[in-house]
């Protein structure tokens, strides 16, 4: 067999004996094309199960410190639902030093230099006074962190996340709103969960709406394909 997965193949001599002849300069550099477009693969297959085992791991040990065990069943609900890691640990990066540190590891393999963020946006949601200049800073770090993963994978990460073409499930709303009054109570401020729900539905609205408009065109799409058993 060949290193590209099929049979061998030869072109046989005029003699019949099998023998094969020299290879076109052209043929060379199509096999030379192949050969590196495998490597690259397996180079890439590398560094996806490299990064995968480090997002599973900054998700582990979140999960291990007691103060977030009660975020596990969220999480899980999530990962039931194919959702990438990778978002979730965006989402987890506002209050985690290790999961922030493997998002920016990937956004700078992926990008090598992630977008600047808009901080204009911050004078948006400082300028009630409930929220600190440095708190807005840094809560526009986060959309944008999570923004920038969502399009990096758009239908892998949408789509697991609606239910249908209008809604998205409701845990991610639970696990973001859970993080936001984690991060407001190390500021030492202490919001309930319930008046932190609608600054979180805005957010993720934020993050969400550029990219709905072509994952509801494509669950309609997938829709009217079904046939009826």
């Amino acid at each position: 067999m060949s290193d590209f997965g099929g049979p061998e193949i030869g072109v046989p001599s005029e003699g019949g004996t099998g023998s094969t002849e020299a290879l076109s300069e052209e043929a060379k550099q199509r096999f030379a094309a192949a050969a590196a477009g495998m490597q690259q693969i397996r180079r890439e297959e590398k560094r996806s199960k490299r990064r995968d085992d480090q997002v599973a791991k900054a998700i582990i040990q979140f999960l291990d410190e007691s103060q977030h065990t009660h975020l596990f069943v969220l999480i899980s609900r999530l990962v039931a639902r194919d959702c990438p890691s990778i978002f979730v640990l965006a989402i987890l990066s506002l209050i985690h030093e290790g999961c922030r540190t493997t998002v920016k590891e990937y956004l700078k393999e992926m990008l090598g230099e992630p977008p600047e963020p808009d901080l204009t946006g911050a004078t948006a949601l400082t300028k009630s006074g409930a929220i600190a200049p440095e708190d807005g800073r840094i809560l526009i770090l986060w959309i944008t962190r999570m923004q920038t993963v969502l399009s990096l994978d758009v239908r892998g990460i949408l789509v697991k996340l609606m239910v249908d073409e209008k809604h998205i499930d409701g845990t991610v709303l639970q696990l973001t709103t859970f993080v936001l009054q984690e991060f407001f109570q190390s500021q030492k401020k202490e919001v309930p969960f319930e008046k932190l729900q609608p600054l979180t539905a805005s957010i993720l609205q934020t993050v969400f709406e550029p990219f709905i408009p072509s994952v509801r065109q494509l669950l309609a799409e997938r829709k009217s394909e079904e046939v009826p058993e």
